[in-house]
């Protein structure tokens, strides 16, 4: 086959037919700005950030996967990824069959301190590790951790109907907009209560908690690049950090500065939480 780039590495061999239950990728090097075309293997693929923030892209959503993250790919689904600024990653490539109980659906896993020294320990196994020997132990300790390991709600639904399809990448392309519901369903030509009744039917959330976490995913990608609070606040149409910090404390359990510091810090965390909040916290 030819050489083909995944998650940032460069590989020139079929992994989908290395015949092992896991295959390990490890990097070698910081990898800056890389991306991915949207493609698919047989295998269940996890992509393990240890520096940076790398995004995921399906038909149905965009996932985020912040430092000390992963994301889960089942096996032949279409995606495609890409990393921003600065990324460290560690890849496994996992034979559907490999465990009966690991994700059917894409997600992004948070690591745990146990799971993250298995997997850089796993990066180092050879590709054809004897069967029923400690290597085969260790990834099968993996795929227990890897099975308990708790999901993070970190994920962008993204609607199928294309007037909801335009209204998202509006959205996305401009965050700070504070157009009302009403006037947003007026754009995309709908009326208020057919956009809010599909929206519901296809994504299972309201406009306003959709918007809540369009704004905490941004929110990562910018705080992760080294952005501050302040400016970070102002770009998502906050007039102050405040209520920012509020709005972001409430979705993930904690302040922002806080969440990076034990993201950078591999601290154990809370899974974070469906975002509930109230619409006033909007900006």
């Amino acid at each position: 086959m030819s050489k083909i780039s995944i998650a940032g590495f460069t590989v020139s061999r079929d992994l989908d037919c290395v015949p092992r239950p896991v295959v390990a990728l490890s990097a070698t090097s910081v990898t800056k700005d890389w991306e991915n075309a949207q493609h698919r293997h047989r295998k269940a693929q996890l992509i393990y950030s240890a520096r940076g923030i790398l995004n995921c892209e399906i038909e149905d959503g965009v996932w985020i996967v912040p430092p000390q993250c992963a994301i889960w790919i089942p096996g032949d689904l279409p995606h495609s990824a890409r990393g921003a600024g600065e990324t460290e990653c560690y890849c496994l490539f996992v034979e559907p069959d490999a465990s009966p109980d690991l994700p059917k659906t894409c997600c992004t896993i948070s690591v745990t301190p146990l799971l993250r020294e298995l997997l850089l320990k796993v990066a180092g196994v050879p590709e054809l590790y004897a069967l029923g020997g400690r290597e085969d132990r260790l990834i099968a300790t993996l795929l227990d951790e890897l099975v308990a390991a708790p999901v993070e709600h970190l994920h962008l639904p993204m609607p199928r109907d294309l007037r909801l399809r335009r209204l998202a990448q509006m959205m996305l392309d401009d965050p700070t907009d504070k157009t009302s519901k009403a006037d947003w369903a007026t754009r995309v030509g709908m009326s208020e209560r057919s956009m809010s009744r599909l929206l519901l039917q296809e994504l299972g959330m309201s406009f306003g908690r959709w918007r809540r976490q369009l704004h905490v995913i941004l929110a990562l990608q910018l705080l992760t690049k080294g952005q501050s609070v302040q400016a970070v606040a102002l770009d998502l149409g906050y007039e102050n950090a405040s209520g920012f910090v509020t709005m972001f404390r409430k979705a993930v359990g904690k302040p922002p500065a806080r969440y990076l510091s034990d993201r950078a810090n591999g601290a154990e965390l809370t899974p974070v939480s469906a975002i509930i909040l109230p619409d006033e916290t909007l900006p």
